[in-house]
Order: structure tokens, then C-alpha cells, then sequence
């Protein structure tokens, strides 16, 4: 479920950390970068059981709403489309997604508060009253608001976020990341899936290889602190005029993992390998440092592909 340059990013900041802390074992920075992984994934889940509460919180208040003492027209004849929400129902009863929300002992009862809050604040959207008063009753439609809500009025949920970041020091920074793989989860259901169907899992499969994500960090993460002197040596030829103490770490770090890719992994584009740190460089370093790594990256393969070092398998991955 994680794309290539989420799971890259991943391993830039475990280098970071791993660089910056002089640490020496490399088996122990791995079991972290894993570990923060699968945080990522229990935020994921946790994410999920809360818009799953949001849609509970809804159904409460109509019924609460109906036995007032003098409920209202309004009260006695309510709006229920959201609460009527196929997609929301579909995923109130996915099993896989229950069962992840029981063994993670996720429990909303002590934050009614937020979850109040955050339903009065998505009933005050445009964007839900359009939906409510749209005559359009499609599961699309149904998909559609869940995914307008998670990218305003939940992602953006200030007090949502400091909740999270103060359960765990893993999710600082994977809020936004694990919005995105929401969206990503919505638009993947159908409207003809069942109860059975499973979540999309942390890592993407293959036939061919179905733990290939998962080697492809761990062998990124462990033949970057392998090579480094290596590649710093590389680094160093082509920076003359720069001290490499001088050089911002980050950018240090992700032309150390471009090497890795370049060098040892056949099966990934050199295209792709540039195109791909030279963005995660606008993400994570100084304003300059695009036009730096670009520089810099684009000396090494010429030098590398001069002395045949570069070895893709595969038509196109030279290029």
C-alpha cells in the first residue's frame, strides 16, 4: 500500500537519525525502521476507527435528537443521508478492519469531546452541506464526501493531530502520510465488495514476490551504511569546491541512497532513481538543494556509466 517514495522516505529519515546518532548497529536501526513502519500502519487504523466514530456519533445524535422531550420537525424528520452513507456502512462492517481495531484495543470513549467537535465542525462544512443537500445518492457520491472530509476537515483537525503525537513519538511525523493512504484505501473499494474483503496491507505484493517492498527498504537502508565511505569518496570527487562537512547532511544522505539504487538495484531505473531524490530533496533540504543534487547526481552517472558500473536489467532502465 505504501508507494516506492513513502517507503524512500522512510528510509531517509532512519539513515538521518542512524548518521546523526554515531549509532554502529545496524541491526538495531533496522528492527527501528521497521518498527516505525508498522506504527505507521497502526495510525493508518487508527484513522479508520475514527471516521468509523464520527459516523457512529452521527446516528446517535439523530436518534437522541428524536427522543427530546419536545423534539423539533427537524428532530422527527431528520436529513439522513450521511448517516445512510453506503460507503461508511460498507466500511462499519468490513471484518478485517474490526478485527485490526480490536487487537490494537482502539477505544474512542474517552475522547467525546474530539469526536463532538469534529462532527460539529464537519456538519458546518460547505462541503458536507452540499453533499446533504445533493439528490445524488450514488456510491460514488458516498465515496466522494468521505474523501473531502478526510482532506479538510479531518486532516486538518489541529486538536486530532496533538492527540495522536502525544500517544506516540512514531506518528509526529506520519499524520499527513497516513491521510493520503486513506484516500488511497477509499478509492480502492467497490460498491460490490463484501464484509470479507481485506485491507490493502502495508507492503504491496506480487506474484512474483510478495515480500518485495519489504526487501527493497531493508536493502536499501543497510547497502546505503555499507557503501558510505564509498560513496562519500564518489561524492568528494565531484565537490571540489565544497567541503563535504560543508554540504547540508540531508543532501549527503539521499545522493548516498541514489547511489545505492544506481549501483545495486538492477532492477530500477536510472530515470526513476533521479527523478525520485531530486524531489525528495525539494521535501526534505534546503531550497537549493534540488539543483544541487540534480548537479551532482547527474556527474556520477556519467563517470559510472563510463566505467560500467551502472548494470540495469531490462529494456529502458539505462535511461
Amino acid at each position: 500500500m505504501l508507494s516506492r517514495r513513502q517507503l524512500r522516505i522512510k528510509v531517509l529519515q532512519a539513515l538521518y537519525a542512524f548518521f546523526q546518532s554515531k549509532e554502529n548497529r545496524i541491526d538495531i536501526a533496522e528492527k527501528q525502521l521497521l518498527k516505525s513502519i508498522e506504527k505507521l500502519y497502526e495510525l493508518y487504523i487508527f484513522q479508520l476507527s475514527f471516521i468509523l466514530e464520527i459516523f457512529e456519533f452521527a446516528e446517535k445524535r439523530i436518534k437522541e435528537a428524536k427522543n427530546k422531550f419536545l423534539p423539533t420537525e427537524s428532530d422527527l424528520n431528520p436529513n439522513t443521508k450521511f448517516i445512510n452513507n453506503k460507503f461508511l456502512k460498507q466500511l462499519s462492517e468490513n471484518k478485517d478492519l474490526l478485527k485490526k481495531i480490536d487487537d490494537l484495543k482502539i477505544f474512542w470513549s474517552d475522547e467525546k469531546n474530539l469526536i463532538r467537535k469534529t462532527f460539529l465542525k464537519i456538519s458546518e462544512s460547505n462541503k458536507y452541506k452540499d453533499y446533504m443537500s445533493s439528490s445524488d445518492n450514488s456510491y460514488n457520491a458516498d465515496k466522494e464526501i468521505v474523501i473531502k472530509l478526510m482532506k479538510k476537515e479531518i486532516s486538518e483537525n489541529e486538536v486530532l493531530k496533538n492527540f495522536y503525537e502525544d500517544r506516540s513519538i512514531y506518528w509526529v511525523d506520519d499524520y499527513y502520510a497516513v491521510t493520503m493512504l486513506i484516500i488511497k484505501t477509499i478509492k480502492l473499494f467497490q460498491e460490490d465488495w463484501d464484509e470479507f474483503i481485506p485491507l490493502p496491507s502495508i507492503y504491496k505484493t506480487s506474484d512474483k514476490d510478495g515480500n518485495e517492498d519489504r526487501k527493497f527498504i531493508i536493502e536499501l537502508f543497510r547497502k546505503t551504511i555499507i557503501h558510505s565511505r564509498e560513496y562519500e569518496q564518489l561524492i568528494d570527487k565531484k565537490t571540489k569546491n565544497w567541503e563535504l562537512d560543508r554540504i547540508a547532511v540531508m543532501d549527503i544522505i539521499l545522493i548516498k541512497m541514489a547511489l545505492a539504487e544506481l549501483l545495486e538495484f538492477p532492477n530500477i531505473p536510472v530515470k526513476v532513481t533521479m527523478n525520485e531524490y531530486i524531489e525528495l530533496s525539494k521535501l526534505f533540504s534546503t531550497p537549493k538543494s534540488k539543483i544541487f543534487v540534480n548537479g551532482i547526481l547527474d556527474k556520477l552517472i556519467v563517470d559510472l556509466n563510463k566505467k560500467k558500473l551502472i548494470n540495469k536489467t531490462g529494456r529502458g532502465l539505462m535511461t
